[in-house]
């Protein structure tokens, strides 16, 4: 099951206000993007984040899960939560590094 377009757009509403977000299409699922750094990660109308150790004590009693086959395990993010989810992304933005760009191909 694809994540449909009305939730990626409603996780987007629930960090509003956190930066510039943005989502992009990736693979049928989304990364969502806060001040150009993929923050979040929306597969099957579920919201992942990064198992990391500055906010491992904030998501202590969230579930885990893994957005993909092969992937390492993320925690889930109660994205109906929008204060959490927004304090969530606040931790996340700044220590998450720009993507690098890709350079041309020749």
């Amino acid at each position: 099951m694809a994540t449909s377009k009305e939730f990626i757009e409603f996780v987007c509403e629930q960090i509003a206000g956190v930066g510039e977000v943005r989502y992009r299409k990736m693979f049928g699922e989304y990364m969502v993007y806060v001040n150009d750094k993929p923050v979040l990660l929306v597969c099957d109308d579920t919201v992942f984040v990064k198992m990391l150790d500055e906010i491992n004590v904030i998501m202590a009693d969230s579930e885990v899960g893994t957005p993909y086959n092969g992937a390492k395990p993320h925690f889930i993010l109660d994205i109906d939560n929008a204060e959490f989810a927004q304090q969530v992304v606040q931790i996340l933005e700044p220590i998450t590094p720009l993507p690098k760009k890709k350079k041309p191909k020749k």
